[in-house]
């Protein structure tokens, strides 16, 4: 079984590896083409950021731009998190989008039409769509239908009930609560400091970011010490470091320029909670494992004793979970839900999933790779609009960008192959 995660393969230790279980493959082998199906998506990701602060002359890493990047695609991103769990396991949604219109309509009848407080509308709503999501996990889990077949019916008939919910119509505005978790801003805790050329900054911001990056660095310290423990291929201690310090400064560019516009965005904050949260489980927790190990061998999965079904039927739940707290952020920062509400958004989803180091196959995927396969998607989109290229010029880029990813997934395998 062969993936990125968990249930990544082991190369076969060499002499001098026996005696120094810490000491890397050569570079030529299974650990070069591992660091490039794991790393090649950050680097292209800086490429392509690098691109377009060109053309747009730096607009692109200007704040007000930045902190627009984050919260014109956060539903996106929240889709994608589920959307690679689906994937490792070996499946796939197409009814995310639908999911979203839907959540985000009953959402909207709750609590504009019928005057429920917004927590217990939330609440009904991250239920909704869990329902939504066991309905399809039942199907696909227990039943056998295929994924691709049972989403499809469910992309028809939960834009069916969109319409039927909002009678056609769009419905809003949303509570200020709502729209503020979609378009809002932590407030200035710490005053603002001079950041010399870069004018002022929010302090807490900037605690923030720090914080942020030292869990990075004792996190990825830790992670490269146990697996050194254990016998297991490590990178060169030098690469390591340049990927840490890379990461430090693109995440504290990034942090210092929303310091200097509006702070963090609420959605941020909780796109950072879910995605550490998921990280946490796709890494330590068992089910986590399980959902790699039934993508990369389906038959040994089921053999070594992994309830197979189970793991299944819940993916989908929470994929419908997620769906809905997407639906919520999307109607909240439109302030109103409309019947077209997330149309082509499993598309977005499914390409940054695939983008961001994922496997048609199954088995292989990280939650940080989808993130950054969907920024880069946001990325693209907001490069080019700022150039002004003409939308078919977006369509072809991102398709191309997309066979690309593919591509250079099989490409990393094939080497893999011949390498071992």
């Amino acid at each position: 079984m062969t993936g990125v995660g968990p249930y990544a393969a082991v190369p076969t230790a060499t002499a001098d590896q026996t005696a120094n279980p810490a000491a890397p493959v050569r570079l030529g082998g299974r650990l070069f083409s591992a660091n490039l199906r794991q790393n090649g998506i950050y680097i292209a990701f800086a490429l392509i950021i690098l691109l377009f602060s060109v053309l747009t002359g730096g607009d692109l890493l200007a704040p007000q731009n930045i902190s627009n990047l984050v919260v014109q695609n956060s539903y996106i991103l929240i889709l994608a998190i589920g959307m690679i769990l689906i994937i490792i396991a070996g499946h796939i949604d197409l009814s995310a989008g639908s999911v979203v219109a839907v959540t985000g309509a009953v959402s909207a009848v709750l609590m504009v039409n019928n005057d429920v407080p917004w927590p217990l509308a939330i609440l009904i709503t991250l239920i909704c769509g869990g329902l939504i999501g066991a309905w399809q996990g039942y199907w696909v889990a227990y039943f056998g239908i295929p994924a691709f077949i049972v989403t499809l019916a469910g992309m028809l008939v939960f834009r069916a009930l969109t319409l039927a919910v909002l009678s056609n119509q769009g419905i809003g505005p949303f509570p200020d609560a709502v729209s503020t978790i979609a378009n809002g801003f932590m407030p200035t805790y710490l005053g603002n400091i001079g950041l010399g050329p870069l004018d002022g900054a929010d302090l807490f911001t900037l605690l923030i970011g720090l914080a942020f990056v030292a869990g990075i660095i004792v996190t990825q310290w830790r992670g490269r010490a146990g697996r050194a423990r254990h016998g297991q291929s490590v990178e060169p201690t030098v690469l390591f470091v340049v990927k840490l310090v890379i990461a430090a400064v693109v995440v504290m560019t990034v942090i210092v320029q929303l310091a200097r516009f509006k702070n963090l965005p609420w959605v941020l904050v909780l796109l950072a909670v879910l995605v550490l949260a998921y990280s946490l489980l796709t890494d330590r927790v068992v089910f986590g494992r399980h959902i790699y190990a039934i993508g990369g061998n389906l038959n040994a999965a089921t053999l070594s004793g992994i309830k197979v079904k189970s793991v299944t039927f819940w993916l989908f739940v929470n994929m419908g979970v997620l769906a809905a707290i997407a639906g919520m952020v999307f109607a909240g920062r439109l302030n109103q839900a409309g019947p077209t509400a997330g149309t082509g958004f499993e598309l977005d989803a499914i390409a940054a999933a695939f983008i961001g180091g994922a496997a048609v196959q199954g088995g292989v995927g990280r939650v940080t790779g989808a993130i950054t396969g969907g920024l880069m998607m946001g990325v693209i989109n907001n490069g080019m609009s700022l150039i002004g290229a003409p939308s078919e010029q977006v369509m072809l880029f991102k398709g191309l960008v997309l066979l690309a990813a593919v591509a250079f997934d099989v490409f990393a395998k094939r080497r893999a192959g011949t390498a071992s």
